[in-house]
């Protein structure tokens, strides 16, 4: 969200925005692939089966078309042009094609001489068409189709877009599923809406879905509000939240506390002494997280977990320091420093992770949180049932589920507990549609399932007990209800029998 300069906000406009800068996260696109990188100078990036360096992309806007040259180089691809009187010539049907491999008279090694000779993809197809003895007599549909699979194969062309909820969790869904818990775009979208997410609330969530639904609560809030993280183990994993590249001014207003804690905070036992009694610093945990992941994924997808803060190389400084540590002949005073330097380095950040989980504890303890989103691979009820504690009267909360039975029995305890209305329980069905002229039509292949969402509304509970004020007009309702007129009461049954009779 930017704003203008006259209107206050965490995150002043600048002027390049719209530009691509060094150390700016984008994101690769060729044909429905994209692929999230950190643009830094004299970095190999490998996309595709393409290996290249994005200096060349530092300076030009966002959404400009490149071409892979010779050495990996980026150039701006040029616009477009008209294509000539010959490709327009086309058959009648398709009948008398036959595909028995004969039909394209350049070879493997005829290809592989002009891609030596550094002829662009662009002249290869060209020639392929050239020496195709069928390509005449398809119909116009399928020579479109013919060159479009052709410069898939031998053009290299690649798109730089600014990050996005919809373009990371397209990119999530179609790479790595199991990693945001095949939550599919359409669904977070739902999610987004019927939680209320806008600027200035105060969120908590639950996910555990690489952080991709924080980054999209992040964006549509836009650096104003807060949100408050709760997460399992030793420290909240958010490979997908850096992809967005936020500025560091929208990291102000997000805090983390631990899953683990939350009974405590509810029961009015927790204090300072039960995070200090923690193994280690959430920071630290995080990026032992990102490094496991990284290294379950392909290479691909390693790039797309970035790092989120220039932390990232403490692991590798530990595992430094220890390796020093354990040879008695590398004992120098420099290296003796360094250590130092290190632990006292440790220690502010455990003493900061400390002061924003006692923080987060603070504003749980307010109970009066905007809205709750829970998304996570664990069961939705338990989570549910003392995370509704901390949400303030008439807000919204959403659970998100890869399947349909734990949201039934987390409906069913809900209805049970009461404190809730307008709970639904829905299935977004998605299908994509190719619109094209002549030859508009659903898409073959679609997706299966996107999740299940429950969602509903908070009310308060138990305010006859609160309020003595209440209770006392409480019971002179009853004492008039119990003093009214015996032939009153008699009415009702017998005009309802009566009722039925007419009926």
């Amino acid at each position: 969200m930017e704003g203008s300069e006259e209107q206050p906000g965490p995150r002043p406009p600048h002027p390049g925005d719209h530009r691509i800068r060094d150390g700016d996260f984008v994101v690769l696109k060729r044909e429905d692939v994209f692929k999230a990188v950190q643009v830094q100078r004299r970095k190999k990036v490998t996309f595709e089966k393409q290996w290249f360096y994005l200096d060349n992309v530092i300076g030009h806007s966002y959404g400009t078309t490149f071409e892979v040259t010779s050495g990996g180089s980026l150039q701006p691809k040029k616009k477009k042009e008209e294509p000539t009187s010959e490709t327009k010539e086309a058959g009648t049907d398709n009948r008398n094609i036959i595909d028995d491999g004969k039909s394209q008279k350049l070879t493997q090694d005829d290809i592989k001489a002009l891609k030596d000779k550094g002829i662009k993809g662009e002249e290869i197809v060209q020639q392929l068409i050239e020496n195709s003895t069928t390509f005449r007599d398809k119909t116009e549909f399928a020579q479109d189709k013919y060159i479009k699979k052709k410069k898939k194969k031998y053009e290299a062309m690649i798109t730089v877009v600014k990050p996005s909820t919809r373009i990371l969790s397209v990119m999530y869904y179609a790479r790595e599923p199991g990693k945001i818990n095949h939550m599919r775009y359409d669904t977070l979208a739902q999610m987004l809406t019927l939680g209320n997410i806008r600027a200035g609330n105060k969120m908590i969530v639950m996910e555990t879905c690489a952080g991709l639904v924080l980054g999209a609560m992040m964006e549509r809030m836009g650096g104003f509000g807060s949100i408050i993280q709760l997460y399992p183990g030793g420290g909240p994993v958010r490979a997908a939240t850096a992809c967005f590249g936020f500025p560091k001014s929208f990291l102000s207003g997000l805090y983390e506390f631990p899953l683990n804690q939350v009974d405590s905070l509810l029961n009015g036992t927790f204090s300072a002494e039960m995070l200090s009694s923690e193994p280690k610093d959430s920071a630290s945990v995080e990026e032992s997280n990102g490094t496991l992941e990284e290294k379950q994924t392909s290479e691909q997808e390693n790039e797309d977990s970035m790092p989120e803060a220039p932390e990232s190389n403490h692991p590798e400084e530990q595992e430094t320091m220890e390796i020093v540590s354990q040879d008695p002949d590398s004992k120098e005073p420099k290296e003796r420093g360094n250590k130092k330097d290190y632990i006292q380095e440790k220690q502010r950040r455990q003493e900061e992770q400390k002061k924003r989980h006692l923080e987060a504890a603070a504003l749980l303890s307010e109970r009066n949180a905007d809205g709750l989103i829970v998304a996570s691979r664990f069961h939705p009820t338990p989570l549910l049932l003392s995370l509704l504690d901390f949400v303030a009267p008439s807000r919204p909360f959403v659970v998100y589920c890869q399947y349909k039975e734990p949201l039934l029995e987390c409906y069913t305890k809900l209805r049970e507990r009461g404190g809730v209305i307008n709970l639904r329980l829905s299935e977004t069905w998605l299908r994509n549609y190719q619109v094209l002229p002549d030859r508009s039509h659903p898409k073959l292949l679609m997706s299966g399932g996107g999740g299940y969402l429950l969602s509903g509304f908070t009310v308060a509970m138990d305010n006859l007990k609160a309020d003595p004020s209440l209770k006392s007009s409480t019971s002179t309702l009853e004492l008039h209800k119990t003093e009214e007129p015996a032939a009153k009461k008699r009415k009702c049954p017998e005009s309802d029998s009566t009722f039925q009779k007419l009926l």
